[in-house]
């Protein structure tokens, strides 16, 4: 499944990059359609049935791209996921083309956790500490954690840097006992 998603993610991006798209716009398309498919029980019957001719199917699909608006590009991507019977990967596929995206485009993904909701000023300041530690731009995912008691985790891909009172709490343990 991985293999199928990240064909259909790498080749989008090539087309999303090639035709200089608004890639967070393309990936919100993307997001709406899933979420109508992921909806409508018809609409996947329609979409994943082989008895139902493809240019239904495509006419269908164009219904819902000139009533949300959706890009040519978008369009054209969900189409050929119809035309291979493979529509139950979108969700997939989205998430490997937003890795994707980011990687091409510079961009890490940060996932930050904290005791408390942080405010706007203190976002950026963690976002700039992440960016100057990686050399990336930051995406950045924010969750709360009480059992942190201060301070804050943040992953960056496989790497954690733990500057929460519990992290410092267990270190300190961890030295005491050896």
């Amino acid at each position: 499944m991985a293999s199928v998603a990240s064909t259909y993610a790498r080749a989008f991006a090539d087309v999303v990059l090639d035709a200089r798209l608004d890639a967070d716009r393309a990936i919100a398309e993307l997001r709406a359609i899933a979420s109508l498919l992921a909806e409508s029980l018809e609409l996947r019957r329609v979409w994943e049935n082989p008895a139902v001719p493809a240019k239904q199917k495509l006419r269908v699909l164009d219904v819902i791209a000139q009533r949300d608006n959706i890009s040519k590009q978008v369009r054209n991507l969900i189409a050929v996921l119809i035309d291979h019977r493979r529509t139950h990967f979108l969700e997939p596929v989205i998430r490997q083309l937003e890795k994707e995206l980011d990687a091409r485009l510079g961009f890490a993904e940060a996932e930050i956790t904290s005791v408390r909701e942080l405010a706007g000023a203190e976002r950026q300041e963690f976002e700039a500490q992440v960016a100057k530690l990686t050399g990336k731009k930051v995406r950045a995912h924010y969750s709360e954690d009480a059992s942190l008691l201060g301070g804050a985790v943040v992953r960056v891909g496989s790497t954690i840097y733990d500057g929460s009172v519990k992290g410092q709490l267990e270190r300190m343990k961890e030295a005491i006992s050896n």
